[in-house]
Protein backbone atom coordinates (compact mmCIF):
# COMPACT_ATOMS: atom_id res chain seq x y z
CA UNK A 1 0.00 0.00 0.00
CA UNK A 2 2.94 2.23 0.02
CA UNK A 3 3.87 4.43 -2.97
CA UNK A 4 5.14 3.13 -5.71
CA UNK A 5 8.29 3.35 -7.43
CA UNK A 6 7.72 2.97 -11.31
CA UNK A 7 9.19 5.11 -13.87
CA UNK A 8 6.11 6.74 -14.22
CA UNK A 9 5.77 8.51 -10.69
CA UNK A 10 10.11 9.14 -10.92
CA UNK A 11 9.03 11.53 -14.31
CA UNK A 12 6.20 12.67 -12.67
CA UNK A 13 8.57 14.27 -9.58
CA UNK A 14 10.79 15.74 -12.41
CA UNK A 15 7.55 17.34 -14.41
CA UNK A 16 6.64 18.75 -11.05
CA UNK A 17 9.91 20.65 -10.31
CA UNK A 18 9.72 21.81 -13.93
CA UNK A 19 6.00 22.88 -14.03
CA UNK A 20 6.64 25.00 -11.23
CA UNK A 21 9.65 27.00 -13.00
CA UNK A 22 7.13 27.54 -16.05
CA UNK A 23 3.80 28.21 -13.65
CA UNK A 24 6.49 31.07 -11.46
CA UNK A 25 8.43 32.11 -15.01
CA UNK A 26 5.43 32.27 -17.47
CA UNK A 27 4.37 36.02 -18.73
CA UNK A 28 0.06 35.47 -18.38
CA UNK A 29 0.49 33.48 -15.58
CA UNK A 30 1.38 34.77 -11.77
CA UNK A 31 0.56 31.76 -10.40
CA UNK A 32 1.16 30.91 -6.44
CA UNK A 33 3.60 34.35 -5.96
CA UNK A 34 0.43 36.09 -4.74
CA UNK A 35 -0.92 33.22 -3.04
CA UNK A 36 1.99 31.88 -1.08
CA UNK A 37 2.04 31.71 2.77
CA UNK A 38 3.69 34.86 4.01
CA UNK A 39 5.25 36.47 8.00
CA UNK A 40 3.47 39.44 8.78
CA UNK A 41 4.79 40.57 12.35
CA UNK A 42 5.88 37.04 13.61
CA UNK A 43 2.99 35.05 12.15
CA UNK A 44 2.77 32.98 9.49
CA UNK A 45 -0.73 33.82 7.24
CA UNK A 46 -2.39 32.94 4.31
CA UNK A 47 -5.12 33.71 2.05
CA UNK A 48 -8.85 31.91 2.50
CA UNK A 49 -12.13 32.48 1.86
CA UNK A 50 -12.73 32.46 6.18
CA UNK A 51 -10.54 32.14 9.03
CA UNK A 52 -11.20 29.51 11.70
CA UNK A 53 -11.34 28.99 15.57
CA UNK A 54 -9.93 26.09 15.93
CA UNK A 55 -6.82 24.59 14.31
CA UNK A 56 -5.13 20.98 14.55
CA UNK A 57 -2.97 18.69 12.48
CA UNK A 58 -3.07 15.34 12.14
CA UNK A 59 -0.64 14.32 14.16
CA UNK A 60 -3.44 15.17 16.31
CA UNK A 61 -5.62 12.19 15.20
CA UNK A 62 -2.26 9.82 14.99
CA UNK A 63 -0.99 10.63 11.68
CA UNK A 64 1.55 8.67 9.96
CA UNK A 65 3.65 10.48 7.08
CA UNK A 66 5.95 7.50 6.01
CA UNK A 67 3.91 6.85 3.27
CA UNK A 68 3.03 3.00 4.08
CA UNK A 69 0.91 3.19 7.45
CA UNK A 70 -2.96 3.83 6.69
CA UNK A 71 -4.65 7.46 7.67
CA UNK A 72 -7.66 6.72 7.19
CA UNK A 73 -9.22 6.43 10.19
CA UNK A 74 -6.90 9.62 11.63
CA UNK A 75 -8.33 12.06 8.60
CA UNK A 76 -11.84 10.69 9.24
CA UNK A 77 -11.67 11.35 12.66
CA UNK A 78 -10.19 14.61 12.20
CA UNK A 79 -13.04 15.95 9.68
CA UNK A 80 -15.61 14.58 12.22
CA UNK A 81 -14.12 16.47 15.30
CA UNK A 82 -12.80 19.44 13.80
CA UNK A 83 -16.32 19.94 11.59
CA UNK A 84 -17.75 20.63 14.89
CA UNK A 85 -15.87 23.27 16.32
CA UNK A 86 -17.37 26.58 17.02
CA UNK A 87 -16.13 29.12 14.78
CA UNK A 88 -15.28 26.26 12.07
CA UNK A 89 -12.18 23.77 11.90
CA UNK A 90 -8.53 23.66 10.58
CA UNK A 91 -6.93 20.62 9.80
CA UNK A 92 -3.25 21.04 9.39
CA UNK A 93 -0.87 18.24 7.05
CA UNK A 94 2.62 18.53 7.90
CA UNK A 95 5.34 17.43 5.57
CA UNK A 96 5.33 14.35 5.11
CA UNK A 97 3.62 11.42 2.90
CA UNK A 98 -0.06 10.45 4.71
CA UNK A 99 -1.66 7.75 3.04
CA UNK A 100 -5.26 7.34 3.22
CA UNK A 101 -8.83 5.93 1.60
CA UNK A 102 -11.65 8.26 0.78
CA UNK A 103 -12.77 10.97 3.22
CA UNK A 104 -15.52 13.42 3.37
CA UNK A 105 -15.03 17.25 4.67
CA UNK A 106 -17.02 19.46 6.59
CA UNK A 107 -18.64 22.24 6.02
CA UNK A 108 -17.18 25.69 7.68
CA UNK A 109 -13.40 23.60 7.13
CA UNK A 110 -9.92 24.33 6.01
CA UNK A 111 -8.01 21.22 4.85
CA UNK A 112 -4.02 22.78 4.52
CA UNK A 113 -1.16 20.69 3.02
CA UNK A 114 2.36 22.86 4.10
CA UNK A 115 5.29 22.18 2.07
CA UNK A 116 6.06 19.19 1.24
CA UNK A 117 3.02 17.72 2.60
CA UNK A 118 1.81 14.64 0.35
CA UNK A 119 -2.10 13.53 0.89
CA UNK A 120 -1.35 9.77 -1.35
CA UNK A 121 -4.84 8.21 -2.51
CA UNK A 122 -4.72 4.50 -1.18
CA UNK A 123 -4.67 1.94 -4.06
CA UNK A 124 -6.86 -0.40 -2.37
CA UNK A 125 -9.88 -1.03 -4.30
CA UNK A 126 -11.49 -2.20 -0.83
CA UNK A 127 -11.47 1.31 1.10
CA UNK A 128 -13.75 2.66 -1.94
CA UNK A 129 -17.35 2.89 -2.09
CA UNK A 130 -19.43 2.63 -5.53
CA UNK A 131 -22.03 5.30 -5.61
CA UNK A 132 -24.90 5.86 -7.80
CA UNK A 133 -24.24 8.21 -10.85
CA UNK A 134 -25.19 11.96 -10.63
CA UNK A 135 -28.55 12.38 -11.61
CA UNK A 136 -27.73 14.50 -14.75
CA UNK A 137 -25.61 11.42 -15.90
CA UNK A 138 -28.38 8.21 -15.71
CA UNK A 139 -26.48 5.47 -15.18
CA UNK A 140 -22.80 6.83 -15.80
CA UNK A 141 -19.75 7.13 -18.54
CA UNK A 142 -18.22 3.94 -18.18
CA UNK A 143 -19.96 0.23 -16.36
CA UNK A 144 -23.52 0.71 -16.11
CA UNK A 145 -22.84 -0.09 -11.89
CA UNK A 146 -22.59 3.85 -10.71
CA UNK A 147 -19.10 4.88 -9.87
CA UNK A 148 -16.59 4.76 -7.18
CA UNK A 149 -16.63 7.81 -4.28
CA UNK A 150 -14.45 10.40 -4.80
CA UNK A 151 -10.71 10.64 -3.12
CA UNK A 152 -11.82 14.18 -1.18
CA UNK A 153 -15.48 14.52 -1.40
CA UNK A 154 -18.93 16.27 0.30
CA UNK A 155 -22.40 17.24 -0.34
CA UNK A 156 -24.36 19.68 1.08
CA UNK A 157 -21.52 21.89 2.16
CA UNK A 158 -20.93 25.53 3.17
CA UNK A 159 -17.82 27.63 3.18
CA UNK A 160 -14.62 24.83 2.15
CA UNK A 161 -11.52 25.45 1.54
CA UNK A 162 -8.59 22.99 0.72
CA UNK A 163 -5.56 24.90 0.48
CA UNK A 164 -1.28 24.98 1.55
CA UNK A 165 1.79 26.24 0.60
CA UNK A 166 2.14 23.82 -2.53
CA UNK A 167 1.18 20.44 -0.69
CA UNK A 168 0.28 17.57 -3.45
CA UNK A 169 -3.01 15.25 -3.37
CA UNK A 170 -1.84 12.58 -5.16
CA UNK A 171 -4.42 9.89 -6.72
CA UNK A 172 -1.95 7.39 -7.46
CA UNK A 173 -4.27 6.40 -10.71
CA UNK A 174 -2.19 4.18 -12.50
CA UNK A 175 -3.33 1.56 -10.09
CA UNK A 176 -6.92 2.34 -11.66
CA UNK A 177 -6.11 3.29 -15.36
CA UNK A 178 -4.37 -0.22 -15.37
CA UNK A 179 -8.04 -1.86 -14.53
CA UNK A 180 -9.31 -0.36 -17.57
CA UNK A 181 -12.03 -2.32 -18.66
CA UNK A 182 -12.06 -4.27 -15.63
CA UNK A 183 -13.50 -2.12 -13.14
CA UNK A 184 -17.04 -2.60 -11.84
CA UNK A 185 -17.55 0.60 -11.74
CA UNK A 186 -16.57 3.95 -12.89
CA UNK A 187 -12.95 5.96 -11.67
CA UNK A 188 -13.24 7.70 -8.63
CA UNK A 189 -12.70 12.10 -9.10
CA UNK A 190 -10.09 13.09 -6.62
CA UNK A 191 -12.06 16.39 -5.23
CA UNK A 192 -15.72 16.27 -6.04
CA UNK A 193 -18.07 18.71 -4.14
CA UNK A 194 -22.05 18.36 -4.72
CA UNK A 195 -24.98 20.86 -3.93
CA UNK A 196 -22.24 23.04 -1.99
CA UNK A 197 -21.52 26.67 -1.65
CA UNK A 198 -18.61 28.82 -1.08
CA UNK A 199 -15.80 26.18 -2.04
CA UNK A 200 -11.99 27.79 -2.49
CA UNK A 201 -9.89 25.38 -3.99
CA UNK A 202 -6.70 26.79 -4.15
CA UNK A 203 -2.27 27.05 -3.79
CA UNK A 204 -1.82 23.18 -4.29
CA UNK A 205 -0.57 20.23 -6.29
CA UNK A 206 -2.68 17.74 -7.98
CA UNK A 207 -1.79 14.73 -9.64
CA UNK A 208 -2.75 11.19 -11.14
CA UNK A 209 -6.03 11.42 -10.53
CA UNK A 210 -7.94 8.04 -11.33
CA UNK A 211 -10.42 10.15 -13.36
CA UNK A 212 -11.56 14.14 -13.06
CA UNK A 213 -9.35 16.07 -10.62
CA UNK A 214 -11.16 19.32 -9.66
CA UNK A 215 -15.21 18.21 -10.19
CA UNK A 216 -17.67 20.84 -8.39
CA UNK A 217 -21.43 19.79 -8.98
CA UNK A 218 -24.32 21.43 -8.80
CA UNK A 219 -22.83 24.02 -6.46
CA UNK A 220 -22.34 27.72 -6.17
CA UNK A 221 -19.33 30.34 -5.69
CA UNK A 222 -16.67 28.91 -6.38
CA UNK A 223 -12.79 29.55 -6.37
CA UNK A 224 -10.12 27.81 -7.92
CA UNK A 225 -7.18 29.46 -8.23
CA UNK A 226 -3.21 28.84 -8.00
CA UNK A 227 -3.44 24.86 -8.69
CA UNK A 228 -0.91 22.91 -10.50
CA UNK A 229 -2.38 20.17 -11.97
CA UNK A 230 0.19 16.99 -13.63
CA UNK A 231 -1.32 13.26 -15.07
CA UNK A 232 0.13 10.88 -17.92
CA UNK A 233 -1.22 12.86 -20.77
CA UNK A 234 -2.10 9.47 -22.25
CA UNK A 235 -5.20 8.94 -19.92
CA UNK A 236 -8.70 9.93 -20.79
CA UNK A 237 -10.80 11.64 -18.54
CA UNK A 238 -8.14 12.85 -16.45
CA UNK A 239 -10.30 16.62 -17.02
CA UNK A 240 -8.23 19.20 -14.74
CA UNK A 241 -11.01 21.46 -13.75
CA UNK A 242 -14.85 20.56 -14.75
CA UNK A 243 -17.57 22.96 -13.64
CA UNK A 244 -20.71 21.16 -13.71
CA UNK A 245 -24.19 22.84 -13.38
CA UNK A 246 -22.36 24.96 -11.01
CA UNK A 247 -23.02 29.13 -10.73
CA UNK A 248 -20.49 31.88 -9.86
CA UNK A 249 -17.11 30.39 -10.64
CA UNK A 250 -13.87 32.03 -10.98
CA UNK A 251 -10.89 29.73 -12.21
CA UNK A 252 -7.56 31.50 -12.37
CA UNK A 253 -3.89 31.86 -12.52
CA UNK A 254 -3.53 27.73 -12.95
CA UNK A 255 -0.70 25.09 -14.68
CA UNK A 256 -2.38 22.37 -16.36
CA UNK A 257 -0.50 19.74 -18.04
CA UNK A 258 -3.21 16.88 -18.73
CA UNK A 259 -4.85 13.59 -20.53
CA UNK A 260 -8.00 15.67 -21.06
CA UNK A 261 -9.43 19.38 -20.98
CA UNK A 262 -7.68 21.65 -19.07
CA UNK A 263 -11.03 22.97 -18.16
CA UNK A 264 -13.91 21.07 -19.58
CA UNK A 265 -17.55 22.76 -18.69
CA UNK A 266 -20.56 20.67 -18.48
CA UNK A 267 -23.89 20.70 -17.33
CA UNK A 268 -25.84 16.90 -17.94
CA UNK A 269 -26.05 14.19 -20.45
CA UNK A 270 -29.29 13.91 -22.97
CA UNK A 271 -32.43 13.31 -21.07
CA UNK A 272 -31.13 13.69 -17.45
CA UNK A 273 -28.94 16.83 -17.69
CA UNK A 274 -32.50 17.87 -19.60
CA UNK A 275 -34.58 17.02 -16.40
CA UNK A 276 -32.27 18.05 -13.48
CA UNK A 277 -31.78 21.48 -15.75
CA UNK A 278 -29.16 22.70 -14.04
CA UNK A 279 -27.15 25.18 -16.00
CA UNK A 280 -23.29 26.26 -15.79
CA UNK A 281 -23.41 29.97 -15.52
CA UNK A 282 -21.38 32.61 -14.30
CA UNK A 283 -17.97 31.67 -15.40
CA UNK A 284 -14.51 33.67 -15.43
CA UNK A 285 -11.19 31.99 -16.32
CA UNK A 286 -8.16 33.75 -16.29
CA UNK A 287 -4.31 33.16 -16.50
CA UNK A 288 -4.30 29.52 -17.30
CA UNK A 289 -1.22 27.79 -18.98
CA UNK A 290 -2.18 24.51 -20.72
CA UNK A 291 -0.94 21.67 -22.26
CA UNK A 292 -3.14 18.85 -23.10
CA UNK A 293 -1.66 16.92 -26.66
CA UNK A 294 -4.94 14.98 -26.75
CA UNK A 295 -7.76 17.28 -25.94
CA UNK A 296 -7.95 21.37 -25.26
CA UNK A 297 -7.71 24.97 -23.41
CA UNK A 298 -11.26 24.37 -22.64
CA UNK A 299 -14.36 22.97 -23.83
CA UNK A 300 -18.02 23.04 -23.14
CA UNK A 301 -19.73 19.92 -23.41
CA UNK A 302 -20.09 16.97 -24.76
CA UNK A 303 -22.37 16.88 -22.12
CA UNK A 304 -24.03 19.78 -21.34
CA UNK A 305 -27.99 19.54 -21.51
CA UNK A 306 -28.45 21.49 -19.11
CA UNK A 307 -27.42 24.49 -20.74
CA UNK A 308 -24.61 26.79 -20.55
CA UNK A 309 -23.87 30.63 -20.73
CA UNK A 310 -22.30 33.54 -19.39
CA UNK A 311 -19.15 32.10 -19.93
CA UNK A 312 -15.56 34.38 -19.74
CA UNK A 313 -11.76 33.42 -21.02
CA UNK A 314 -8.60 35.86 -21.42
CA UNK A 315 -5.33 35.82 -20.82
CA UNK A 316 -4.74 32.54 -20.82
CA UNK A 317 -1.87 30.49 -22.76
CA UNK A 318 -2.12 26.48 -24.24
CA UNK A 319 1.33 24.59 -25.79
CA UNK A 320 1.80 21.50 -27.41
CA UNK A 321 -2.18 20.77 -27.96
CA UNK A 322 -4.75 19.72 -29.97
CA UNK A 323 -7.14 22.64 -29.54
CA UNK A 324 -7.31 25.95 -27.54
CA UNK A 325 -11.24 26.56 -27.66
CA UNK A 326 -14.13 23.64 -28.42
CA UNK A 327 -17.45 23.49 -28.22
CA UNK A 328 -19.18 20.25 -28.73
CA UNK A 329 -22.37 18.88 -28.81
CA UNK A 330 -25.16 16.34 -30.69
CA UNK A 331 -28.49 15.55 -31.30
CA UNK A 332 -30.32 14.14 -28.24
CA UNK A 333 -28.62 16.63 -25.98
CA UNK A 334 -31.23 19.81 -26.51
CA UNK A 335 -31.04 23.19 -23.89
CA UNK A 336 -28.18 25.40 -25.10
CA UNK A 337 -24.56 27.40 -25.35
CA UNK A 338 -24.48 30.71 -25.34
CA UNK A 339 -22.82 34.00 -24.51
CA UNK A 340 -19.63 32.74 -24.60
CA UNK A 341 -16.65 35.16 -24.69
CA UNK A 342 -12.61 34.38 -24.98
CA UNK A 343 -10.05 37.31 -25.39
CA UNK A 344 -6.84 37.26 -25.44
CA UNK A 345 -5.55 33.75 -25.63
CA UNK A 346 -2.24 32.82 -27.08
CA UNK A 347 -1.63 29.39 -28.76
CA UNK A 348 1.24 26.99 -29.80
CA UNK A 349 1.75 23.88 -31.79
CA UNK A 350 -1.72 23.24 -31.94
CA UNK A 351 -3.89 20.68 -34.29
CA UNK A 352 -7.33 23.07 -34.28
CA UNK A 353 -7.31 27.02 -32.93
CA UNK A 354 -11.37 26.14 -32.93
CA UNK A 355 -13.59 23.11 -32.62
CA UNK A 356 -17.03 22.95 -32.26
CA UNK A 357 -18.54 19.62 -33.64
CA UNK A 358 -22.56 19.15 -33.56
CA UNK A 359 -22.06 15.15 -33.40
CA UNK A 360 -20.16 14.38 -30.64
CA UNK A 361 -22.82 11.49 -30.61
CA UNK A 362 -22.21 9.15 -27.24
CA UNK A 363 -25.39 8.92 -25.36
CA UNK A 364 -26.18 7.23 -21.92
CA UNK A 365 -28.84 5.14 -23.27
CA UNK A 366 -31.98 4.92 -26.15
CA UNK A 367 -33.56 7.55 -24.37
CA UNK A 368 -31.95 10.24 -26.25
CA UNK A 369 -34.49 11.93 -28.93
CA UNK A 370 -33.69 13.51 -32.31
CA UNK A 371 -36.06 16.29 -31.42
CA UNK A 372 -33.87 17.61 -28.65
CA UNK A 373 -31.59 20.13 -30.95
CA UNK A 374 -28.79 22.16 -28.86
CA UNK A 375 -29.22 25.74 -29.58
CA UNK A 376 -25.63 27.24 -29.63
CA UNK A 377 -25.44 31.07 -30.21
CA UNK A 378 -23.29 34.14 -29.41
CA UNK A 379 -19.87 32.53 -29.31
CA UNK A 380 -17.05 35.33 -29.61
CA UNK A 381 -13.31 34.97 -29.96
CA UNK A 382 -10.90 38.12 -29.90
CA UNK A 383 -7.25 38.81 -29.73
CA UNK A 384 -6.46 35.37 -30.55
CA UNK A 385 -2.96 34.50 -31.64
CA UNK A 386 -2.03 30.66 -32.50
CA UNK A 387 1.14 29.67 -34.03
CA UNK A 388 2.17 26.53 -36.10
CA UNK A 389 -0.97 25.52 -36.17
CA UNK A 390 -2.31 22.38 -39.00
CA UNK A 391 -6.19 23.42 -39.30
CA UNK A 392 -7.15 26.89 -37.64
CA UNK A 393 -10.77 25.68 -37.66
CA UNK A 394 -13.06 22.70 -37.69
CA UNK A 395 -16.40 24.10 -37.19
CA UNK A 396 -19.37 22.22 -37.78
CA UNK A 397 -22.62 22.86 -35.96
CA UNK A 398 -25.89 20.30 -36.17
CA UNK A 399 -26.78 19.65 -40.12
CA UNK A 400 -30.06 22.10 -40.82
CA UNK A 401 -29.31 23.61 -37.30
CA UNK A 402 -26.62 25.93 -37.49
CA UNK A 403 -24.51 26.69 -34.63
CA UNK A 404 -24.95 30.68 -34.69
CA UNK A 405 -23.41 34.31 -33.95
CA UNK A 406 -20.38 32.97 -34.03
CA UNK A 407 -17.76 36.20 -33.90
CA UNK A 408 -14.10 36.31 -34.83
CA UNK A 409 -12.33 39.33 -34.50
CA UNK A 410 -8.10 40.44 -34.54
CA UNK A 411 -7.14 36.60 -35.04
CA UNK A 412 -3.97 36.06 -36.43
CA UNK A 413 -2.98 32.21 -36.80
CA UNK A 414 0.19 31.09 -38.22
CA UNK A 415 0.00 27.68 -40.14
CA UNK A 416 2.80 25.08 -39.72
CA UNK A 417 4.78 24.61 -42.28
CA UNK A 418 3.25 21.51 -43.23
CA UNK A 419 -0.31 22.25 -42.85
CA UNK A 420 -2.51 20.53 -45.59
CA UNK A 421 -5.45 23.03 -46.84
CA UNK A 422 -7.70 23.72 -46.63
CA UNK A 423 -7.04 26.20 -43.57
CA UNK A 424 -11.12 26.64 -41.65
CA UNK A 425 -13.42 23.51 -42.61
CA UNK A 426 -16.64 24.93 -41.77
CA UNK A 427 -20.58 23.87 -42.16
CA UNK A 428 -23.92 24.62 -40.34
CA UNK A 429 -22.55 27.36 -39.23
CA UNK A 430 -23.34 31.41 -39.22
CA UNK A 431 -21.16 34.61 -37.74
CA UNK A 432 -18.88 37.09 -39.05
CA UNK A 433 -15.18 37.88 -38.72
CA UNK A 434 -13.03 41.21 -38.92
CA UNK A 435 -9.11 40.82 -38.83
CA UNK A 436 -8.47 37.57 -39.79
CA UNK A 437 -5.73 35.90 -40.85
CA UNK A 438 -5.75 33.59 -42.60
CA UNK A 439 -9.21 34.75 -44.36
CA UNK A 440 -12.40 32.46 -42.39
CA UNK A 441 -14.27 30.05 -44.31
CA UNK A 442 -17.34 31.84 -46.14
CA UNK A 443 -19.82 31.29 -43.41
CA UNK A 444 -17.73 33.83 -41.57
CA UNK A 445 -16.75 35.60 -43.97
CA UNK A 446 -18.87 38.64 -43.25
CA UNK A 447 -18.13 41.99 -41.52
CA UNK A 448 -18.87 42.41 -38.10
CA UNK A 449 -16.89 44.36 -36.42
CA UNK A 450 -14.88 43.33 -33.30
CA UNK A 451 -16.28 40.92 -31.01
CA UNK A 452 -17.78 41.72 -27.92
CA UNK A 453 -16.40 40.84 -24.07
CA UNK A 454 -18.60 41.94 -21.28
CA UNK A 455 -17.10 44.94 -19.68
CA UNK A 456 -19.03 44.20 -16.44
CA UNK A 457 -17.91 42.00 -13.46
CA UNK A 458 -19.54 39.00 -12.69
CA UNK A 459 -20.06 38.64 -8.84
CA UNK A 460 -17.23 36.18 -7.66
CA UNK A 461 -14.64 38.37 -9.61
CA UNK A 462 -15.54 41.00 -6.52
CA UNK A 463 -14.42 38.46 -3.90
CA UNK A 464 -11.51 38.95 -1.64
CA UNK A 465 -9.71 36.31 0.42
CA UNK A 466 -8.99 37.14 4.34
CA UNK A 467 -5.72 36.69 5.74
CA UNK A 468 -5.79 33.58 8.25
CA UNK A 469 -3.19 32.39 10.88
CA UNK A 470 -1.63 28.58 9.88
CA UNK A 471 0.30 26.63 12.81
CA UNK A 472 2.63 23.98 11.87
CA UNK A 473 1.79 21.54 14.71
CA UNK A 474 -1.88 22.50 15.63
CA UNK A 475 -3.58 24.02 18.96
CA UNK A 476 -5.75 26.45 18.95
CA UNK A 477 -5.58 29.78 17.17
CA UNK A 478 -8.50 32.66 16.72
CA UNK A 479 -9.84 34.14 13.37
CA UNK A 480 -7.19 37.00 12.37
CA UNK A 481 -9.16 39.95 11.66
CA UNK A 482 -8.55 42.36 8.47
CA UNK A 483 -7.03 45.37 9.06
CA UNK A 484 -9.17 48.04 10.70
CA UNK A 485 -12.35 45.50 11.07
CA UNK A 486 -13.54 41.85 11.84
CA UNK A 487 -12.89 38.38 10.13
CA UNK A 488 -16.14 39.16 8.43
CA UNK A 489 -15.51 42.89 7.57
CA UNK A 490 -14.65 43.40 3.51
CA UNK A 491 -13.20 46.65 2.38
CA UNK A 492 -15.35 49.03 0.97
CA UNK A 493 -16.71 47.85 -2.80
CA UNK A 494 -15.70 44.77 -2.29
CA UNK A 495 -18.18 41.39 -1.66
CA UNK A 496 -17.98 38.70 1.14
CA UNK A 497 -18.61 35.12 -0.61
CA UNK A 498 -21.51 34.88 1.81
CA UNK A 499 -22.99 38.03 0.32
CA UNK A 500 -23.32 36.20 -3.05
CA UNK A 501 -25.35 33.23 -2.08
CA UNK A 502 -28.80 33.34 -4.21
CA UNK A 503 -32.28 33.51 -2.45
CA UNK A 504 -33.00 30.52 -4.02
CA UNK A 505 -31.31 27.43 -4.34
CA UNK A 506 -30.06 25.58 -7.59
CA UNK A 507 -33.26 23.75 -8.63
CA UNK A 508 -35.93 23.06 -11.26
CA UNK A 509 -35.34 23.30 -15.10
CA UNK A 510 -33.41 25.75 -16.56
CA UNK A 511 -35.42 28.28 -19.12
CA UNK A 512 -35.84 26.88 -22.51
CA UNK A 513 -33.75 28.34 -25.34
CA UNK A 514 -34.22 31.11 -26.65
Amino acid sequence: MGTSTNPTNQVMDIVVVIASVVLLSATNVDGRKDLAPGVKDGITEFAALNCRAQTSSIMDFGGIGDGKGSNTKAFRAAVEKLGKAPGGGQLIIPPGKYLTGPFNLSSHFTLYLQKDAVILASPDEGEWTVVDALPSYGKGKEPPFGRFNAFISGCNLTDVVITGDNGTIDGQGRTWWDKAGTLKAKRPNLIELVYSKQIQISNITLINSPSYHIHPTYSSDVIIQGITVLTNVSTNNTDAIVPDSCNNTRIEDCYINTGEDCISIKSGWDAYGLGVGMPTSTVTIRRITCIAPDSSLMSIGSEMSGGVKDIRIQDCRCINTQSGLRIKSSIGRGAYVRDVFAKGITMENMQWAFYMTGNFGSHPDNKSTPTAVPVIENINFQDINAKNVTTAGQMGGVPGHPYKGICLSNTTIQMAPNAPPPAWNCSDITGSSTTVTPPPCPPLAGKGGPCKFPTDKLPIESVKLKMCPVHATGGSASPSASPGGSPSSSPAGESSLSSLIPTSTLVGKSAAPK
